[in-house]
């Protein structure tokens, strides 16, 4: 056996010791609070996932039970449903709509350039209470400004969160009135494109559609990626406008939440009305956790999907 194999692993030093102790001292914070407030919870509503709980009683086990009651439960699939819906045609289009500000805020020619951004990104910093009561005066069925445009180009004026039919709509234009964060991330990756790429498509006599379609959209990839996985997270999520809009329309007190026919019953609100409205405890865990696996699943599709689809210059 040789003297290497057979060496004492290095002991710390006093040093080296000291430094630890340090930076755990200085990190126990965050520690703590990660472990009180993200750990343990998230733990906890594994176990109270198999239980029969409510919030005055103790928890009962009773295994699968919750996940297979989702199986038959119309509220699931119903908020399962419009969130899939807000998910698949919500974000694409925000991210798009987001694409198009961002390019044409890229361009140099406009007077007043830095004005612009900032009135775009200004939603971002409205906050979603007052952001969605906004909302529900915009699109007022009788009074609001956006119907009283339609009108006045003779064009019909739906009833909005009214109606079953556009509540959605609604919501997503919510969404993409609010995509200034997204603009922003698009104008930093625009501002990273090399020009030399762009003088070299024009030479070869690409026009303004082949050199986005070519350079542009290649060269920012993965920034759409990004705000694509970022945005399906978020929609999975949706729950504070879509909240505040069906209590402001079907009206508080009325235990409705979800809006006209269960329009804007989204997974964030099934999941709020089981755990502090029926409070069923245990099943609104079993909820989370199978919003989690959507999520992940979601997010690992996306990613399968993209592996040839998005330029990464170091791997080139």
């Amino acid at each position: 056996m040789s003297p290497s194999a057979t060496r004492r692993p290095a002991r710390l030093t006093r040093q080296t010791r000291r430094n630890l102790g340090l930076g755990l001292a200085f990190i126990s914070p965050w520690l703590l609070g990660f472990l009180a407030f993200y750990l343990y919870p998230a733990l906890a509503s594994l176990y109270y996932s198999f239980t029969d709980f409510k919030i005055l009683s103790s928890p009962h086990w009773i295994g699968l039970e919750n996940y297979q009651h989702m199986v038959g439960d119309r509220m699931f699939w119903k908020a399962l449903g419009n969130t899939l819906y807000i998910t698949v045609i919500g974000v694409p289009l925000s991210v798009t709509c987001a694409l198009g500000i961002a390019l044409l805020l890229n361009t140099k020619r406009i007077v007043g350039i830095g004005f612009f951004r900032t009135i775009f990104y200004l939603p971002v910093v409205v906050p979603p209470v007052a952001a969605a009561l906004l909302w529900i005066w915009l699109l007022n069925p009788q009074y609001g400004l956006v119907n009283q445009a339609l009108s006045a180009f003779g064009l019909p004026h739906p009833a909005w969160f009214y109606d079953p039919n556009w509540a959605k709509a609604g919501i997503i234009l919510i969404s993409v009135w609010g995509v200034g964060d997204v603009v922003i991330i698009y104008l930093g990756a625009l501002q990273g494109v090399p020009q030399q790429q762009y003088e070299a498509a024009e030479v070869d006599g690409a026009g303004r559609w082949a050199r986005l379609r070519h350079v542009t959209i290649p060269m920012i990839s993965p920034a759409i990626l990004f705000n694509l996985i970022t945005g399906a997270i978020g929609a999975f999520q949706y729950f504070t406008q879509a909240y505040v809009i069906s209590e402001g329309t079907v009206g508080r007190g009325s235990g409705a939440v979800g809006g006209q026919s269960g329009a804007l019953l989204f997974y964030g609100i099934e999941l709020y009305n089981e755990a502090f409205r029926y409070f069923n405890i245990g099943y609104a865990s079993a909820l989370a956790w199978v919003l989690l696996v959507v999520i992940l699943i979601t997010t690992a599709i996306m990613l399968r999907v993209s592996r040839k689809r998005v330029y990464y210059e170091e791997g080139r």
